[in-house]
């Protein structure tokens, strides 16, 4: 990957979320889940997460995650993704969710 300068990572808006629903997606091409998530002042958000190796829905539920949440919306299948959860990949059919070791608020800003 190139460098980058600090303003490139400066348009990045990295909030941490709070999930309130997880289900099964079905008709994504890749075995994934739908997932919505409050960030707080800047509502629930959704997204669509290739997860399904590590957890199953009712454990996402209450799990605090971090997202980029300026990205343009994407159509997965029959759902509509607006945010990006951030994860770190074990291999290609497993990935690790990132999120804070400790309670913070819905919405706050990863610097």
């Amino acid at each position: 990957m190139p460098q980058i300068v600090y303003d490139d990572f400066a348009k990045i808006d990295i909030r941490v979320g709070v999930v309130v629903k997880a289900e099964a997606s079905p008709k994504a091409l890749k075995p994934a889940y739908k997932m919505w998530i409050d960030f707080g002042d800047l509502g629930v958000k959704t997204s669509s997460a290739q997860i399904t190796t590590r957890y199953k829905p009712g454990d996402l539920v209450g799990r605090s995650v971090l997202a980029i949440v300026n990205l343009p919306p994407a159509q997965v299948a029959d759902f509509v993704s607006e945010v990006l959860v951030l994860g770190a990949v074990v291999n290609v059919a497993d990935v690790v969710l990132v999120g804070p070791d400790t309670d913070v608020a819905p919405g706050a800003r990863i610097w």
